[in-house]
């Protein structure tokens, strides 16, 4: 009676520790997850769907390892070459839209208004304004964005390059570094390209207090 007690208890050890053992696959988690959560106004549930390309960052991290260059490479330049810019060659808003729309932090929640706009919550990871005593550090300040760079007059055949760098890197950030964190605020419709100019401005515009 005592051998089949323990045969049983080191059964159950060896079930438990399968149980621990177990790694669901990522199909499975976005399962769960959308099993756990229901749509409701502007919060839809493919919004747990990956795209290739974060499914390719995933892999990569998951592994441990960064992508390779080769890869790496291939992506940003095909991004790169996909992002539209302003057909009208205008890429300067008004600043103080912009100011707003980089303090705003609303957007795409469950209890916004469909169809109504989306703030970009710049402050989140960067400091932008030097009024601004709020702000996190995950992004690099960007104070002076514009100075720094030598932009004096955004409309200016010399500004033009880091005057379309600068929409590019909002657009879709991964341009640039493939398996960033900076929302893709044009590639996933996050702001509008109106909404995208003021913040333009907000950076460049040399009458902008981010470059005073």
């Amino acid at each position: 009676m005592k051998k089949i007690k323990i045969i049983i208890a080191v059964s159950a050890i060896a079930v438990v520790l399968t149980g621990c053992a177990y790694s669901p696959t990522a199909q499975e988690i976005v399962a769960n997850l959308k099993g756990s959560f229901a749509e409701r106004g502007p919060a839809k549930l493919d919004r747990l769907d990956q795209t290739a390309l974060q499914l390719t960052c995933s892999e990569a991290a998951e592994s441990g390892k960064d992508l390779d260059k080769a890869t790496r490479e291939k992506i940003e330049s095909a991004i790169l070459a996909s992002i539209p810019y302003p057909v009208d060659g205008k890429y300067i808003g008004d600043w103080k839209e912009g100011e707003k729309i980089a303090q705003n932090g609303r957007g795409l929640q469950f209890s916004d208004a469909v169809g109504a706009a989306n703030g970009a919550n710049c402050y989140a990871c960067h400091q932008v304004s030097p009024t601004e005593i709020s702000y996190g550090n995950q992004g690099p300040s960007l104070l002076k964005y514009g100075t720094l760079r030598g932009v004096k007059d955004p409309a200016s055949k010399d500004s033009e390059a880091i005057v379309k760098y600068t929409w590019a890197r909002i657009w879709n950030g991964h341009a640039f570094n493939a398996c960033n964190g900076m929302p893709r605020y044009g590639d996933a419709g996050i702001l509008t390209p109106t909404q995208i100019k003021d913040v333009m401005a907000l950076l460049l515009d040399p009458t902008s207090p981010v470059n005073k």
